[in-house]
């Protein structure tokens, strides 16, 4: 059990079970208590506005949303076992500990089911064309692991995409149901639940920024199996020193967008801290180790900090949940 838990990476899907419940209880739950619209210079608030996706259907959508990320992981695996023999040689699972065919077998499994709970989902809300997306993801993610990850950025911008994703689709479902239940009252005051979209969009912005700078610094890692078989990545294309450098500026728009964010939207003390400490300090020090590193262990220690980055800006939504009920 511990090798399967391994091969799916359940670190990760608890995660992105944490990342979802997060948006919808710590965002989208406190938000819907402070609507309000500005109507003939008057102030009016919206009383009484309440989650309108079930709950039931809504842990459904966070299982489907694992079993398919999972899925993915095992397919990883399964097309890379030359890569990561070379690569990462103690960490290789399918092959030595799970054989091959149990690997493909176990990501049929987890992909039928995750594909199937989406669209019994869509449909039971009546969003049926939700339950294209199940469709396609599993099948970015095949081409992923088949070819794209070969090729020069797409499989990085695919990755990115996809994790950007996950928060994302907690107000891609969740608002429609708003709108049929408040949507009349919303078009009487000219209203909309467009903030909903901008605080969970922005977590899906970082999501993906920080995975495409995630993703890069583990092509640095791997440059050396990269190369030996002939993986078309950004470091193997262009060298590793222009690949740091890229990434450097990469985390350095990422820190303009922390302070943009702040001063436009959220200048409040304590989301200052919060930002200084948990993300500004450590994303310095990031640029730091990685424009030092030389050898595959310092790459992995960027990608390892880079993670943590990424867990400590969706863990604001903690802080941004209590900024929320109190301040705005």
């Amino acid at each position: 059990m511990k090798v399967f838990f391994k091969l799916i990476r359940v670190q990760n899907l608890l995660i992105i079970a944490v990342t979802q419940y997060l948006m919808r209880w710590s965002i989208i739950y406190p938000l819907l208590n402070k609507l309000s619209v500005v109507s003939n210079e008057e102030v009016i608030h919206f009383k009484d506005f309440g989650l309108q996706f079930n709950e039931f259907y809504f842990a459904l959508l966070v299982l489907s949303t694992m079993l398919i990320t999972g899925a993915g992981y095992v397919i990883n695996d399964y097309f890379d076992i030359k890569t990561d023999v070379y690569n990462r040689p103690d960490n290789v699972i399918v092959g030595r500990k799970i054989s091959r065919r149990a690997a493909m077998l176990i990501h049929i499994v987890m992909n039928f089911t995750g594909v199937a709970l989406g669209i019994f989902v869509s449909f039971s809300i009546h969003l049926s064309i939700l339950a294209v997306i199940f469709i396609l993801i599993p099948g970015l993610l095949w081409f992923y692991s088949t070819s794209y990850k070969r090729q020069f950025l797409i499989g990085n911008i695919i990755v990115s995409f996809l994790t950007g994703l996950v928060p994302f689709m907690v107000v891609l479902f969740e608002v429609p149901c708003l709108n049929a239940e408040y949507g009349k009252v919303m078009v009487d005051y000219h209203a909309n639940f467009n903030i909903l979209l901008g605080w969970v969009g922005g977590f899906a912005i970082f999501a993906f920024w920080l995975t495409l700078i995630r993703e890069l610094i583990k092509d640095m890692e791997d440059f050396e199996g990269d190369c030996e078989y002939g993986r078309k990545t950004l470091p193997v294309k262009l060298g590793l020193g222009i690949t740091k450098a890229i990434v450097v500026v990469l985390l350095a728009i990422f820190l303009s967008g922390l302070l943009w964010v702040y001063f436009m939207f959220i200048p409040d003390i304590s989301t200052l801290i919060y930002l200084s400490i948990a993300l500004v300090l450590p994303t310095l020090y990031l640029i730091f180790r990685l424009t030092m590193s030389q050898a595959k262990k310092d790459y992995y220690l960027c990608s390892l900090l880079t993670k943590g980055i990424m867990l400590s800006g969706i863990l604001y939504s903690v802080l941004a949940s209590y900024i929320i009920q109190t301040k705005f």
